[in-house]
Formats: structure tokens, C-alpha cells, sequence
């Protein structure tokens, strides 16, 4: 039965209705409605004393146009509120082409992040101002090191791992050989490196966990469609817990996003990460 006239300006009124929803929403909503995702990985080389041990795992802050500072903020209140053993930033702070603009608010918001063990980051593509030397002194001078393709024995309950931080991929800085040179081979390690695809790397080489971000998950997931918004090093693993051979791999969805500033059944995330020696 053919539609009348009335019948079809109101479902174009009703249709045109939905889709504002729905933008407004991706605009306005889901970039600001935090979510802590919570995941128990399993590392056989992990010491029993370590058994337990929690990280907090941060990235892609994007401090910049589409990302204010009361984001930043909520997102470092919500890490400290989990009290973790480890901080870790995968990367992205500010956009490159505001790094100038942005840099200092976004390491003032990390200089409050509290972690017995610490807090330590590496570089993301879009932290490569002046070579990334704006970012990788920004940082530090707020009390974070950023780790360009080096080390880091980290002792705790008697027991110690290495964690472990490449310099981003998609520049061409990172140097793996270097980053684990010097590591014991007996001694569990966990490598920070800002894009997760190069996962199929690492896991020919002597690492326990990859942490990584870059992919924002996709910021839109179309259902039955899947991630929308990919960047390169980026489109194999886009989200959550993978196992690559026999590496696990994390990728966070991040706090920020890049243009177009939306996100759909992508909310920003936090990660809180238990580390178990064993099988539950």
C-alpha cells in the first residue's frame, strides 16, 4: 500500500530525527562516558611473588582540540581511584600539529598520576614534534620517564620483571633488538609499544606482554560491520585481549579521539590489569 503524503514527511521528519540522535550522541556522549575494562592475563614466567600485581594502562590521551583537560583529569582520577601497582601510557599525548599548544596541560594532568611502582610511557605518532624530543622532555620533567627503546628492571615482593618501552613504529624509530638488549632471558618482560600490529613482530622475540593503544578501537563500530576508523599498524588488532603465537596482547581503546571527534559503541577506556603467575 503506497504511503500517503503525511505518512511520508513524518517518517522523513522521524528518520532525520534519528540520525541527529544518533550523531549527537557520537559527538557528545559516548566521548565522555569512561569505561575501566578489566582484564586478568596469565604469564607462565611470571614469579610467584609477582602473582597479583596490577597495572593501569593509559593511552592515545589526545589532549587537544577534540579532547579537553577535564577529560584528562577524569581519566587520571579514575586510575588513581584503582590504586595500581604500575601506570603505563601507550602513547599519543597530544596531536603533532598542537603539540606546542597542548603539551604542558597534558603533563601536568600526568604528573598526578600515584603508582607504587611508578609511572612510565613511551611515544605514539602523533607525539613526533621536533622528533618527539617536545613530548619526551615534557614528560619527565612531570615525573614520567618515557622510554625510547630501553629497559627497566622493576623489583617487587623480592621478585622482579622488566618492563620495557620501543620507540613508535610508525616513524621508524623503534629498535626492538636494542629495547630488550641486556634483559636476562630467564626474566619475564612486558614491552610498551604504541602500535598493537606490530605484534606479529614481537612475538618472535623473548617477551611476555605487549600493552599498546593507537587504533582507538576504531571510535565508530558499526554492528555486523565492525571498526570504521583504522589507522596503519592498527587494522589487524584493534581491540582488547588477543593471543599472537604466544604473546598476549592488549590494546586499549584510549581516553581521546582524532577527527571526526565520534565515537559510537567505542566508549574511551582506562585498563586495569592483573597480572597472574598461573592459570586461575
Amino acid at each position: 500500500m503506497p504511503l500517503t503524503r503525511r505518512q511520508f514527511v513524518r517518517g522523513t521528519i522521524g528518520a532525520l530525527s534519528l540520525c541527529a540522535g544518533g550523531l549527537g550522541y557520537s559527538a557528545l556522549v559516548e566521548p565522555r562516558v569512561l569505561s575501566i575494562e578489566r582484564v586478568t592475563i596469565t604469564l607462565p614466567r611470571l614469579p610467584a611473588a609477582l602473582d597479583g600485581l596490577t597495572i593501569v594502562q593509559l593511552s592515545d590521551l589526545h589532549r587537544g582540540p577534540h579532547t579537553d583537560e577535564s577529560e584528562i583529569a577524569a581519566a587520571v582520577d579514575a586510575a588513581n581511584a584503582l590504586a595500581p601497582d604500575l601506570v603505563v601510557l601507550t602513547g599519543d599525548y597530544v596531536p603533532d600539529a598542537d603539540a606546542p599548544r597542548y603539551v604542558e596541560s597534558c603533563a601536568a594532568q600526568m604528573a598526578r598520576l600515584k603508582a607504587g611502582l611508578g609511572v612510565y610511557g613511551v611515544l605514539g605518532n602523533q607525539d613526533d614534534w621536533s622528533d618527539g624530543r617536545l613530548v619526551a622532555a615534557a614528560l619527565p620533567s612531570a615525573g614520567v620517564p618515557i622510554m625510547r627503546n630501553t629497559a627497566k628492571a622493576i623489583e617487587h615482593n623480592g621478585a622482579r620483571f622488566w618492563l620495557a618501552g620501543a620507540d613508535d613504529a610508525c616513524k621508524g624509530w623503534l629498535d626492538l633488538d636494542k629495547t630488550l638488549r641486556g634483559i636476562p632471558a630467564s626474566e619475564p618482560t612486558i614491552l610498551l609499544v604504541h602500535e598493537p600490529d606490530i605484534a606479529d613482530y614481537v612475538s618472535r622475540h623473548p617477551v611476555d606482554l605487549q600493552l599498546s593503544g593507537h587504533s582507538h578501537g576504531g571510535q565508530v563500530r558499526v554492528p555486523g560491520v565492525g571498526p570504521l576508523i583504522l589507522p596503519f599498524l592498527g587494522t589487524k588488532y584493534t581491540m582488547g585481549l588477543y593471543q599472537v603465537n604466544r604473546l598476549p596482547l592488549y590494546v586499549t581503546r584510549g581516553v581521546g579521539m582524532i577527527a571526526p571527534a565520534v565515537r559510537f559503541n567505542c566508549p574511551p577506556e582506562i585498563t586495569h590489569i592483573t597480572l597472574r603467575a598461573r592459570a586461575a
